[in-house]
């Protein structure tokens, strides 16, 4: 009924011929292929992301240059301001009726620039026994305050004349103090600088 399969006859293959390529294991869905290299950690990906500027680890290394970046904007404020730029003056400083009036005080020869150094020779006078009880070093004292008022408001009314001018619709207010202070000071001293000389005419 069954009959016996002869030794000779060649063996069935239940997977297909030996010559034949092995197929490929199938991928499942939703996995992706390794990369080949180690995923980066988060720290290091967001240092990437910023760019070739890195910042300060810690508030030592911090201080100093924001230190040094200070002391840089102060003097380079500095150096404009005694240049007499805009925006380096200080607000009772700006204004082109303020420059007006620095211009016109720095462009003459005044009594009222050598006021300190009266006043040094006066305090030095007081330490002299035989002047301290003379009425004559008060005198003086008036007269020197006469002076510097004098001269301050002469001087000013010329600003303040100039300045409708040549800048109608500006703003004097303050112009006679800031004029007279202006004045008072030494000339070497004066912030901003004097840009012109006594022998300029503005």
């Amino acid at each position: 009924m069954f009959k016996r399969r002869s030794s000779d006859a060649p063996d069935v293959l239940d997977q297909g011929s030996a010559d034949e390529p092995e197929t490929a294991e199938p991928v499942r869905p939703g996995i992706s292929a390794a990369k080949g290299r180690p995923t980066p950690k988060r720290s290091a990906a967001e240092k990437n992301r910023r760019g070739p500027y890195s910042a300060p680890t810690d508030r030592k290394s911090a201080g100093p240059r924001n230190k040094e970046r200070d002391r840089a904007d102060r003097n380079r404020r500095m150096v404009a301001m005694r240049r007499g730029e805009d925006w380096a003056l200080p607000r009772k400083d700006q204004g082109p009726v303020k420059a007006l009036a620095r211009d016109v005080v720095d462009s003459r020869r005044g009594i009222s620039e050598y006021y300190l150094y009266g006043i040094v020779v006066l305090v030095a006078a007081l330490f002299i026994p035989g002047l301290r009880k003379n009425f004559a070093v008060d005198y003086v004292i008036l007269i020197i305050l006469a002076v510097i008022v004098i001269e301050g408001w002469y001087v000013s009314n010329k600003v303040i004349r100039m300045a409708k001018e040549r800048y109608p619709g500006q703003s004097t207010r303050g112009v006679r103090v800031y004029t007279a202070l202006r004045g008072t000071q030494i000339r070497k001293m004066r912030v901003p600088a004097p840009r012109v000389t006594p022998k300029d005419k503005i």
